[in-house]
């Protein structure tokens, strides 16, 4: 039963579009119908309103950290894990939006921090290096999330190897178009520079 709870609650917590319910919410339209047509927080910021993004991360994080923390609590870290596994399902191919849905660079942040706090900052740190290095936000999730697996082990964590790899590979198949563009040396940057 924990486990159907633990898939319930991750994948219903995970399907929420913010993305989409933020920019319509502030008059910006239809977030889908501009960029990459995705819903994060990349394509958000194409919108031209940084806060508007920044708010899509931080809920993105937050709607895989929340299902995680949850069943750690209620249940046990097995459930949590699930849970986390089952967020990034929920983004991944939101019911409410005939299955199709972000990429999880930042879902996968909060179900890092909810399944282990340090792999999340590192996480961040790395991301947040490689896109101020290369301008190139795809190419910063790719390169984190692979690496993820081998930090968790190296800090200890191999218990958390399997999920880390599971949701590595999620978000490598579902940027297989931006690795297409990369190596094509076609892939857009991120622009800092447009207001709000």
């Amino acid at each position: 039963m924990i486990e159907f709870i633990s898939v319930l609650i991750g994948y219903l917590c995970g399907s929420i579009p913010f993305g989409l319910i933020l920019t319509k919410a502030a008059g910006l339209g239809d977030v889908r119908s501009i960029g990459s047509g995705n819903i994060g927080a990349t394509n958000v910021l194409r919108t031209g309103n940084k806060r508007i993004a920044a708010l899509t991360l931080l809920f993105d994080g937050l709607k895989g950290a929340a299902p995680v923390l949850l069943l750690n609590y209620f249940g046990e870290t097995q459930a949590g894990m699930i849970a986390g596994l089952a967020a990034m399902i929920g983004h991944l191919f939101p019911i409410w939006l005939g299955f199709k849905g972000g990429k999880g660079v930042a879902t996968n942040i909060g179900v890092l921090f909810g399944l282990y706090w340090p792999l999340g900052l590192i996480f961040i740190a790395l991301w947040i290096a490689l896109a101020f290095a290369f301008r190139i936000s795809s190419l910063a999730g790719l390169v984190t999330s692979g690496l993820t697996p081998l930090w968790a082990c190296l800090l200890g964590r191999t218990d958390l190897l399997l999920p880390t790899v599971l949701i590595a590979i999620a978000i490598w198949i579902m940027h297989r178009a931006n690795i297409g563009r990369l190596l094509k040396g076609e892939e857009p940057r991120i622009d800092l520079g447009k207001r709000a």
